[in-house]
């Protein structure tokens, strides 16, 4: 037997409901809710929830670059950058094969947490 599918990621922030507003209105993830009382904010990311917190403990902070798809890559970048959002870099490939290519760009979150846009074209 082994494990099952990715279902929840912890992403450590220092503010909760300024993270809350950058990753529900800037990047436009459907948020599912915040815990009462607690530095929780949960987002529903495909089928991954993504768990935004403060962590109680050094030893659970988190240091991940997450890579989100996107349908077009040109249009998400123009539409984050008319929303404040600076980018570390242009569209570029990263791979190639015969009859796809992989395109990514990156940038930061409040938190400095890297974040990527990529798409299959």
């Amino acid at each position: 037997m082994a494990v099952g599918p990715v279902a929840q990621i912890h992403l450590s922030v220092r503010d909760v409901d300024r993270s809350v507003a950058f990753y529900r209105d800037v990047l436009g993830i459907p948020f599912l809710f915040q815990v009462e009382g607690q530095p929780m904010a949960f987002f529903q990311s495909g089928d991954v929830r993504l768990y935004l917190g403060t962590p109680e403990s050094p030893d659970f902070v988190t240091k991940t670059v997450h890579y989100f798809t996107v349908d077009d890559i040109h249009a998400e970048r123009a539409r984050l950058e008319a929303a404040g959002v600076e980018f570390a870099d242009e569209p570029h490939v990263v791979h190639r094969t015969e009859t796809t290519e992989l395109w990514m760009t990156g940038f930061r979150d409040p938190d400095g947490h890297h974040l990527i846009l990529m798409q299959e074209k």
